[in-house]
């Protein structure tokens, strides 16, 4: 038996069953990580293609409802059974919008996602550590719900995808592009790493075109 006190648990006292412990919209995660396969726009997956990849949709259902408590483990609030079916099914209504992939940029849902897990947590979620990483979905999904990710993996491929992936984009989260004039490109502000992908974009164009210049003449046009 596991007697370790889960995050928000008071010393001494009986652990609180969490969501997946008891019930998950199971049909509609399924759905969801089956669909991710045919989506080849903006997915993390065509970055690189890693072979054991997990689907991002199944693996954000899962961190939150083993966070989220499940309603039976307060029966102060919720006293009944159909009380507690009712608070599930809320939970799960959560769950359903954040496994669907066009809802992935939805700041007001995982906002509520996130305070679903603050409240079972008591304010402190437990960091999240995967230590073979691969393609990177689990630290991903966490970082997307607002925890504090690790990842590791013995392969440098899956090192670098993680890098890529996890640790850059953060550092420069809300930041404006520094390319010449790029900033001033649109009004607002550059949420999330958006500053840093249209450093990626132009960067990368200005060596093409330098390249174009330099041995161009050397390639036939295709």
């Amino acid at each position: 038996m596991n007697t370790a006190v889960q995050p928000g648990t008071p010393s001494g006292s009986v652990p609180r069953r969490k969501l997946i412990e008891v019930s998950l919209p199971l049909e509609d995660i399924n759905a969801e990580s089956a669909r991710e396969k045919s989506i080849r726009h903006g997915h993390p997956s065509t970055l690189h293609l890693w072979w054991a990849r997990r689907p991002l949709a199944a693996a954000r259902a899962v961190l939150f409802s083993q966070l989220v408590d499940d309603p039976s483990s307060h029966p102060e609030l919720f006293p009944t059974e159909e009380e507690q079916k009712k608070e599930r099914e809320r939970l799960h209504g959560i769950i359903r919008r954040l496994v669907v992939w066009e809802n992935s940029n939805d700041e007001g849902l995982y906002r509520e996602a996130r305070e679903e897990i603050l409240k079972s947590t008591g304010g402190n979620p437990p960091a999240i550590l995967d230590p073979f990483a691969g393609g990177g979905t689990i630290p991903l999904e966490a970082q997307r719900l607002g925890l504090e990710a690790h990842a590791s993996d013995l392969n440098p491929v899956p090192v670098l995808i993680n890098k890529a992936l996890i640790e850059i984009p953060p550092k420069f989260a809300g930041q404006p592009p520094v390319f010449p004039g790029a900033a001033e490109s649109r009004l607002g502000a550059w949420p999330r790493a958006t500053g840093l992908a249209e450093d990626v974009h132009r960067y990368g164009a200005w060596m093409r075109e330098r390249a174009q210049e330099r041995i161009g003449h050397l390639y036939p046009k295709a």
